[in-house]
C-alpha cells in the first residue's frame, strides 16, 4: 500500500509541475524561484520572519498550488530597495 501511495503522490506532483510548466513556461518553473526554505537560507533569517513578512505583505511572493514561492530577482531587487530606505 505504501508503494500506490508514493507513486500517487509522484503522479500527483508530475501533474502540477506539467500544469505550471504549461501556463507559466519551463524557465519560470525552473529559473530562480524559492521555497520558503531556501529563502530563508537565502535571506539567512528563519522561517518564521518570512512567514511575518508574507502575513504584513512586506516581500514579494507568489503562491502556486497553495504554496509560497518567491522570484529571485524580484527578491535582490527588492533588497536593494530595503537598502536605499535605511
Amino acid at each position: 500500500m505504501s508503494k500506490n501511495v508514493k507513486i500517487f503522490l509522484d503522479k500527483d506532483r508530475l501533474f502540477i509541475y506539467n500544469a505550471l510548466t504549461f501556463i507559466f513556461g519551463d524557465e519560470m518553473i525552473n529559473s530562480g524561484l524559492m521555497t520558503i526554505e531556501e529563502l530563508a537560507n537565502y535571506l539567512k533569517v528563519t522561517r518564521r520572519t518570512i512567514y511575518d513578512w508574507l502575513k504584513h505583505n512586506k516581500i514579494p511572493a507568489l503562491k502556486l498550488v497553495g504554496q509560497w514561492r518567491f522570484k529571485k530577482d524580484k527578491i535582490d531587487a527588492w533588497l536593494d530597495g530595503q537598502s536605499q530606505h535605511n
